[in-house]
């Protein structure tokens, strides 16, 4: 199958491309070879190109620069993808739409299900959501995939940034007032190959298993990290003062995995701990040592 990739050179795509080649012809592309947000250079690749699968996985993810930058949210997250929605449905393509937990508002109190009514609260969020109407809208054959708090190699994420303050600093100050489910690109790229074989269209939770403050998350890369002496204190999202407002529960249920005899993910645990071992590999960061994760009893496992 011809299979094409957005945002080639992107945190995910940089696992997702090595677990599609060999089963596919494989294109990862990037702004250097064409911008999305312009509609004649996304026909023009579809005519060079025919795909038959698209991953878009190409957005602008920075949560407090959308709000800074709403019409920029709005050109790559919903104008851009409705370039690729209209190639897409013009030359029967089908179309892979990488979202967000951030589409809901956090105010329910258990795991965000696939038919539950989006709400997003900040302008990234909600150029996300309406970035999956475009593609309901305009694509028959199509999957939207949320997921959540992602982090792993070669791009920059939450492990790598609380490593990298730890070594610096005696005391983090991490916010214990926002659940959701760290989710290791390893783990999700792995699902996400498994998709161009499926019929099952629709909308998907795929996220690590298992669910944790950022606070418990951050004690946990620093313990198994091999920082234990860093002391992590809780804070709440009024204290951090971030721009754009973030859900307090964006636990996503995966149930349509199930459904679908894709399985779970493993635990964010377990992510936490391949990521540490191939983030050292790779020289993104150097570890004094490293502790094995035991599962604790604060984290709940998620209800998929």
């Amino acid at each position: 199958m011809r299979v094409l990739v957005t945002g080639g050179r992107g945190m995910l795509a940089s696992v997702l491309l090595p677990c599609l080649e060999g089963k596919h012809e494989v294109t990862g592309v990037d702004i250097q070879d064409f911008d999305i947000t312009a509609e004649t250079p996304v026909r023009q690749a579809f005519q060079d190109l025919r795909p038959e699968f698209v991953f878009h996985l190409a957005a602008y993810t920075d949560v407090d620069g959308c709000e800074a930058n709403p019409a920029r949210a709005d050109e790559v997250n919903v104008h851009g993808t409705r370039n690729l929605a209209r190639a897409c449905a013009e030359t029967g393509a089908t179309l892979l739409y990488v979202s967000t937990d951030y589409v809901f508002d956090g105010r329910l109190s258990r795991p965000y299900r696939e038919d539950d009514a989006p709400h997003p609260e900040s302008v990234y969020g909600y150029s996300k959501w309406r970035g999956e109407q475009v593609v309901q809208a305009l694509v028959a054959k199509h999957f939207i995939v949320r997921t959540s708090w992602l982090f792993g190699p070669r791009g920059k994420n939450f492990v790598a940034t609380i490593l990298k303050a730890a070594k610096e600093r005696g005391e983090l100050r991490v916010v214990s007032d926002q659940r959701g489910s760290p989710t290791y690109t390893g783990h999700l790229a792995l699902h996400l190959a498994q998709f161009p074989q499926s019929e099952a269209f629709g909308i998907f939770h795929v996220t690590g298993s298992g669910e944790c403050s950022w606070f418990e998350f951050a004690q946990e890369i620093v313990k198994t990290g091999g920082l234990p002496h860093v002391r992590v204190t809780p804070i709440t999202s009024e204290e951090l003062g971030r721009p754009a407002k973030r859900p307090a529960n964006s636990v996503l249920e995966n149930r349509r995995l199930g459904q679908c005899h894709m399985g779970p993910l493993p635990h964010w645990m377990d992510g936490l701990a391949a990521y540490l071992k191939e983030g050292e590999r790779l020289g993104e960061f150097t570890l004094p040592h490293a502790e094995k994760p035991a599962r604790s009893r604060a984290v709940e496992a998620n209800r998929s």
